[in-house]
């Protein structure tokens, strides 16, 4: 009660400063004038008809700013950038579309992509955006990038004013999606201080940065893409008890929300729900118990055997935990790919707890007296990890929990920090968060590293491997699509049920928001992973009714 109370007393002078910030009178937002403007008005942002209040979680705050070489755009950021440019966009399903590129053209071999860009773009302080900026963004980004792998790219080129080549590596055919996250910086303006005081040639200029509290945005004048309806949007940054009663207080126009209060109702507001790529699930390494050349703990020997992870995947019913978890806010997760053009829908598989027992009493796995199913002295037992800080992924782990002990499984569950996370989940599984507008969410997970393991958890196929690198290396985007899909499941082999299934996916989670009632939101397209930026990716197409 006490954290409650607290959120609501920073969330209402929160607001105070924001509506002053969008020309609101102050005293509005206070006491009962404001509860009735929240519950019978259109409220602040409706003064003008063009302004927008958004609340969004902390972590959405870009620590290093507005600098696409640190982390703006993609990561936690992902979405289309607000203040910069991009070459290409992904539409709304998914595929790939253009932002300031004109055309694109791939060599035979995939090692040189050439493009041609708009030749009527400015930047915000009146200079002109020239293949020259491009290719100082992209080799900017390839040498500093704190978030995005950009060791395929050996280095990028001005041809002219309008054409730009990319010198690869390698080859590397979903080139399009990194180009689709890449703002496009000034060579003229870049410095040190660039992602506190951005400039870009997008949809809205940064006016105004209140650390901690705010940013505010003003459209862009000179933008030359379709004409901005929300001239001015306000983002604040709130944990998600103090969003939702400056939502109750009328003091936002639209609010990140979580599950937990989706029983709720607020006046004047209505629960929007956007479907997801954000996804849970954990690994299960897939290698017998040893240790790493550090030391370290590597494998297990109950989630090794083949048969114990096909029985878990078809054990575990998706949908009860949905209504468990997530009050039926969100979709089954079968694979880190759902709904993706790249998607193989033979990862989808049906509950089964019946046929799950059957799997391990044939591989040999029997209940004891204590109802715990061994095999050679093995008990049918794991530790199963959750970021202490997550509550969402608690839950689901205790789901697990509950249903796996009805096969005769043990599971304990236990909160980690993220600084031994990554190497406790080699032994033991990890409640994960993924999903991305890119293949490489699944190159990443699945593919063998130069150590001879995945990433992530241990686990190595060498046909899986090779399905990804022919991806890759194809000269037609759509073409590796199947190719990805085969890495999946091929009919013999992947890492699908039949295959060798060394990740659970259970939920994709919806994005929840409370928004003002007369606040039309543009339509949305499948969010990836992070409760943040993605709901503004259009907001320049939201508009007031």
């Amino acid at each position: 009660m006490k954290k409650r109370i607290g959120s609501i007393i920073i969330a209402v002078s929160l607001s105070v400063c924001l509506l002053s910030a969008c020309g609101a009178k102050q005293e509005s937002s206070q006491g009962d004038a404001g509860r009735e403007r929240g519950n019978t008005s259109l409220g602040a942002s409706m003064e003008t008809g063009d302004s927008v209040i958004v609340a969004m979680g902390p972590g959405s705050e870009p620590e290093a700013g507005f600098d696409p070489a640190y982390g703006w755009g993609a990561g936690e950021h992902v979405h289309e950038p607000l203040i910069q440019s991009t070459l290409t966009v992904t539409k709304a399903d998914l595929s790939i579309g253009y932002d300031l590129a004109t055309d694109m053209k791939v060599s035979e071999d995939g090692l040189t992509w050439t493009v041609t860009i708009r030749d009527d773009v400015k930047f915000s302080d009146g200079e002109p955006l020239t293949a020259s900026d491009v290719a100082f963004t992209y080799n900017t980004v390839k040498e500093a990038s704190s978030v995005n792998d950009f060791t395929m790219l050996k280095e990028a080129v001005a041809i002219d004013d309008t054409t730009v080549e990319f010198h690869m590596a390698q080859a590397y055919s979903i080139w399009p999606y990194t180009m689709a996250i890449v703002g496009i910086v000034p060579e003229h303006a870049y410095g040190a201080d660039y992602g506190e005081h951005p400039i870009g040639s997008g949809r809205y200029l940064m006016k105004q940065w209140d650390k901690g509290q705010q940013i505010i945005f003003e459209a862009n004048p000179d933008y030359y893409g379709e004409e901005i309806k929300m001239k001015r949007v306000t983002v604040v940054f709130m944990e998600e008890d103090a969003a939702f009663a400056a939502a109750k207080a009328g003091q936002v126009d639209l609010a990140y929300t979580a599950a937990a209060y989706s029983d709720q109702t607020i006046d004047g507001y209505t629960l929007l729900s956007y479907e997801t790529v954000d996804n849970r699930g954990f690994n299960l390494p897939a290698l017998p118990a040893g240790t790493d050349a550090d030391g370290n703990l590597l494998g297990n020997d109950f989630t090794s055997d083949v048969q114990v992870r096909r029985a878990i995947n078809i054990g575990l019913n998706r949908q009860e935990m949905l209504e468990n978890v997530v009050n039926g806010y969100g979709t089954p997760a079968y694979s880190v790919c759902d709904k993706m053009p790249w998607y193989n829908d033979e990862a989808v598989v049906e509950c089964d707890p019946a046929r799950a027992a059957a799997i391990l009493e044939e591989a040999g796995w029997k209940k004891a007296a204590d109802g715990i199913r061994e095999k050679n002295g093995v008990r049918a037992a794991f530790t199963l990890l959750y970021p202490a800080s997550d509550s969402l992924r608690q839950a689901l782990a205790a789901d697990t929990q509950n249903q796996l002990k009805e096969l005769g499984i043990q599971v304990t569950i236990e909160g980690v920090g993220w600084d031994t996370a990554y190497t406790r989940a080699q032994a033991e599984p990890l409640m994960w968060g993924w999903g991305a507008h890119s293949p490489m969410e699944l190159y990443n997970i699945y593919h063998t590293l130069e150590g001879g393991l995945a990433g992530y958890s241990p686990y190595t196929n060498e046909t899986v491997d090779k399905y990804m690198d022919q991806a890759l290396a194809a000269s037609d985007l759509d073409a590796s699509y199947e190719l990805w899909q085969k890495a999946q499941w091929d009919g013999e082999t992947g890492i699908t049920q039949e295959g060798d299934i060394p990740w659970i996916w259970l939920v994709n989670i919806d994005h929840l928001y409370w928004a003002r009632e007369h606040l039309q939101v543009a339509e949305q397209k499948l969010h990836p992973h992070g409760h943040g930026w993605s709901i503004v990716n259009n907001v320049d197409q939201w508009k007031w009714q």
